[in-house]
């Protein structure tokens, strides 16, 4: 969680790294934009206080940028601050908004801008309700509300121990499920599916919400925790089981896997062979696979191959990582 130390840090010596940069020229952003939302967000301006219904509306869902699309905060997150200006505690990851000094009217405020696009949003103050003790003033003006409907992505690669561990601890990962797929026999056991005779991969179901993480970030987060490049084997596991596998479940999946592929595929020195094919069924692993790691942390598989990936996972990929508790 975000403290008035963090904003303070990050104004003063540089905001964190946003997952993706939005540039246009102010011509390009006149075109997108409406008069208003132009004066706003490109020129810094502010709204008259009490002009819009957003800081009464307290509905779930998500505020994204007007300019970019990126979200930026959470309904969860927003109270009434009786200020005129809806107003939030939280950002929904700490890099989705920068932070800046603004020297502006006699007085030395912290300006909040989108971390992606620099709009400019409102200010940020320290006079919020606990355990924040921010409040987040913001132009309504710059935000709009986005709903996203909750989707699932299924991959493997390995031990379904390993990635379920992995992508459980993602933002934006609300379920992760062990399972079988990609090969013939229904309703497989994991006796079977070890026999490989089967066809199933061992894979995970990822329920995410796509307006905190993309399909396309899955899967080059997925691509980048196994080695795709070696044929039905993660190493010391061998056999068709193991494969790396992405099952898509619409063609815009298919791209986005294809895509993620080529790009990966520019890191390493050996050709990527994960395979790419259309979902046909998913099935839940036996009850004892769920939650495999966090139930077992100190077996010695965990200890030995899933504790290495996991800090491997965690250095690399911090900023999307969910919060700890303390």
């Amino acid at each position: 969680m975000l403290k008035w130390r963090d904003v303070i840090q990050f104004a003063n010596h540089g905001n964190p790294t946003p997952d993706r940069r939005v540039e246009k020229t102010e011509a390009e952003w006149q075109t997108q934009l409406t008069a208003e939302q132009f004066r706003i967000t490109r020129l810094k301006g502010t709204e008259r206080a009490y002009s819009s219904q957003m800081c009464n509306l307290f509905e779930p869902g998500k505020y994204a940028c007007i300019c970019c699309g990126t979200p930026l905060f959470d309904s969860g997150e927003k109270y009434q601050s009786g200020t005129g200006w809806p107003s939030f505690t939280q950002p929904v990851q700490d890099n989705a908004v920068a932070y800046h000094k603004d020297g502006s009217y006699g007085m030395i405020r912290i300006e909040t801008t989108c971390n992606t696009c620099d709009a400019h949003l409102g200010h940020v103050f320290q006079d919020g309700p606990a355990p924040s003790g921010l409040r987040y003033c913001i132009n309504a003006i710059a935000l709009k509300k986005v709903t996203s409907e909750i989707q699932k992505a299924t991959f493997g690669g390995g031990c379904f121990w390993c990635t379920e561990a992995i992508f459980q601890e993602l933002q934006g990962v609300l379920k992760v499920e062990s399972g079988y797929s990609g090969g013939e026999t229904e309703s497989p056991t994991y006796r079977a599916v070890c026999s490989g005779q089967t066809g199933h991969a061992e894979v995970i179901e990822v329920t995410y919400d796509p307006a905190l993480i993309s399909y396309e970030d899955l899967i080059k987060i997925h691509l980048t925790t196994h080695d795709p490049t070696t044929l039905d084997r993660q190493g010391a596991d061998r056999g068709s089981q193991y494969r790396s596998i992405i099952l898509y479940r619409t063609e815009a999946e298919k791209t986005s896997a294809e895509k993620a592929i080529a790009e990966v595929q520019t890191l390493m020195d050996k050709r990527i062979v994960t395979e790419i094919k259309g979902l046909d069924v998913f099935y839940p692993a036996e009850a004892y696979h769920q939650d495999y790691y966090a139930s077992n942390p100190n077996k010695s598989y965990c200890r030995a191959v899933i504790d290495p990936k996991l800090a491997k996972f965690r250095q690399q990929y911090m900023s999307k990582l969910k919060e700890q508790a303390p």
